[in-house]
């Protein structure tokens, strides 16, 4: 392995936003530079190409189904504006993921094309640190590769969390890492929590036509103004999201038809409750 060393000036070890930034960067200033890559399947089996959390499973594929999601309700407008547009307008979420996941896979591909141009070095390996200078990285097939460096960057980014106490919740949930890259429409879906990423997933799916429902334990987007907070749950509310307040969720079963029964407990009445639904996604 010794004998196959590489030696670079810089390793940034992640392909996301700021990997790649700091890659292309260090490139143009002169250094000897190389990105290592890797993504790590969802427990769905998700799997998606270079460019990080926002290319992938975050901003650009939410703004292209907001898009989406505001377009319908655009058409739903028309008719007070004059236009002839015949109701109820369907939505086909085949062919809307069919066109946002080829977008993605087109911007994977530019990204590679500018690491190209700029010199750097790309492995779609996944890193491990031998020393203070040197990692080792492993193809999906098991393949070793030693690459060493003066400086070594960590952009690895994070990753949802599932909230593994909850019996069903890693075997029948799914998180954003998955959601944007389901072929099928999630049907009738439970949000669970109340961060910016689960109301963002919860407006779209809302937005769509979906049957969306949040749960949150306490207060929403937690951190950020809550006046402001407020007026987007109330907004969310008047468009058909639903909220289950002050609740949290205890277990997901799987029924014979398919569909996921949720039990959760009310932590106001100590009541507990069951709902069904097709999807549930996991945004805590």
């Amino acid at each position: 392995m010794e004998a196959g060393r590489q030696d670079y000036n810089l390793l940034v070890i992640g392909g996301g936003s700021g990997g790649l930034a700091c890659a292309k960067e260090a490139a143009q200033l002169g250094m000897k530079v190389a990105v290592v890559d890797y993504v790590e399947p969802s427990p769905r089996g998700t799997r998606w190409g270079l460019g990080g959390t926002c290319v992938n499973v975050g901003c650009i594929p939410k703004k292209l189904i907001h898009q989406a999601a505001l377009l319908g309700g655009m058409i739903r407008d028309a008719p007070h504006y004059g236009w002839d547009v015949a109701q109820p307008v369907l939505h086909d979420w085949r062919k809307m993921a069919e066109a946002v996941q080829n977008y993605v896979k087109s911007l994977n591909w530019g990204h590679r094309v500018q690491l190209q141009d700029r010199k750097v070095k790309y492995f779609n390996i996944k890193a491990s640190f031998v020393n203070e200078h040197t990692i080792c990285g492993v193809t999906k097939g098991g393949k070793e590769t030693l690459l060493s460096a003066e400086h070594i960057v960590i952009a690895t980014g994070g990753r949802p969390r599932y909230p593994t106490h909850i019996e069903g919740a890693l075997e029948y949930g799914i998180t954003s890492d998955d959601i944007f890259w389901l072929k099928e429409s999630p049907g009738k879906t439970l949000v669970v929590g109340a961060s910016y990423v689960a109301l963002e997933c919860a407006g779209f799916l809302t937005g769509l036509g979906l049957d969306t429902t949040v749960m949150m334990r306490s207060i929403p987007l937690r951190g950020f103004d809550q006046q402001m907070s407020s007026l987007v749950t109330e907004y969310m509310a008047s468009q058909g999201t639903r909220f289950l307040k002050h609740c949290t969720p205890s277990r997901v079963q799987k029924l014979p038809d398919g569909q996921l029964q949720v039990t959760w407990e009310d932590l106001t009445s100590g009541r507990e409750n069951m709902g069904t639904f097709s999807t549930v996604l996991w945004a805590i």
